[in-house]
């Protein structure tokens, strides 16, 4: 089924669409493993849902993947050739009552814990998910041009109007406690269900990272302690980190040590690839091969500590001729990636 050996680091892609050009083109890429983009049924219109419905997962609110829909979907990436890794993200639908402690959090675990079911029934093994306010701030703010007129999505602070002012639908500000509070019950709740169903649960930073608060509410996941405070909170095998090099790299995080420290705790689920220049307040995204830390050295450490997971591109570049998915500047991505994970292989 796949060009690398169970025990190895594995090049893998997100996508929204499962349809058979899309997953024949994955294939030739050499990639090994799909993440599903869901559709977000809060966003997304229902006529957007009825033309996808047979290509993609959508999740939210108003639909829950049945544990048939998601077999259906992992028997058609492995009709292709392919492994069904897990689901990329919980949409804020899901999990913003639980986040703000609101009336709604009781029936959004109720949903959660379904998909977490049927993910499990489904033997599907991973659910990432972050917590990360949405609407307070753009994650990214201007376009910058790369290597040869490619565009690259960037962020400034300071082109933001009224960052200290309260995001819309807020009365007032929230505490960081209120928030952890929030977070642990959430926690007590979800991970025995993620234990029971075989499922393991991938936390991803804010993004962007390194703000305690903006628009009144807390950015929990913005440092690499917050993270270990998460993993030791309610401590369980089924919960690691969507571990985003890119995020880690715009705190201005040491990448290699970051690496090292969670996996030789063996927290790291899978792996966001991609790399910026600069850092918080203002960065820009760039190639996977030209950013703050160096691409080989993170490969290496990643074998060192003995992870045999999925690394995905992640915020890849447009490039020249590119579709919406960005086609070309995923491509690039993963054979750039394949290139130095058989290279680190054959030291």
């Amino acid at each position: 089924m796949s060009d690398a050996d169970a025990d190895e680091i594995r090049v893998g892609v997100r996508t929204r669409s499962l349809d058979d050009e899309r997953l024949r083109f994955v294939r030739q890429l050499g990639a090994t493993d799909v993440f599903i983009d869901h559709a977000d049924t809060a966003e997304e219109p229902d006529e957007f849902n009825d033309r996808v419905a047979s290509t993609t997962v959508a999740v939210g609110p108003d639909a829950m993947p049945s544990v048939d829909e998601l077999v259906a979907a992992r028997e058609r990436v492995e009709d292709a050739g392919l492994r069904l890794a897990g689901i990329q993200s919980l949409p804020y639908s899901l999990y913003g009552d639980i986040m703000f402690g609101r009336d709604g959090r009781e029936a959004a675990l109720a949903q959660i814990t379904t998909l977490i079911e049927n993910l499990g029934a489904a033997d599907v093994p991973i659910l990432g998910y972050q917590w990360n306010p949405r609407g307070v701030v753009p994650m990214r703010t201007s376009p910058v041009e790369l290597r040869g007129g490619a565009s690259g999505t960037g962020f400034d602070l300071a082109e933001i109007e009224d960052p200290d002012g309260l995001a819309p639908g807020l009365d007032r500000a929230y505490t960081e406690a209120e928030f952890w509070d929030n977070y642990e019950w959430f926690l007590d709740r979800v991970l025995p269900v993620a234990e029971d169903a075989g499922v393991d649960l991938a936390l991803h930073p804010v993004d962007p990272p390194g703000l305690a608060s903006l628009g009144g509410i807390p950015r929990l996941f913005r440092d690499v302690e917050s993270f270990e405070r998460a993993m030791d909170l309610v401590p369980s095998d089924n919960h690691g980190l969507k571990l985003c090099l890119g995020c880690f790299s715009e705190m201005g995080a040491d990448v290699d040590a970051v690496l090292r420290r969670f996996g030789e705790r063996d927290d790291i689920v899978f792996v966001h690839f991609r790399d910026v220049v600069g850092e918080v307040p203002r960065f820009h995204e760039t190639f996977v091969d030209e950013g703050n830390f160096d691409t080989t050295a993170a490969v290496r450490t990643l074998r060192d500590v003995g992870f045999d997971g999925v690394v995905i591109p992640d915020h890849v570049p447009e490039m020249a001729g590119d579709t919406d998915w960005r086609h070309r500047g995923r491509a690039f991505t993963v054979g750039y990636l394949r290139g130095v994970i058989d290279s680190v292989a054959s030291e």
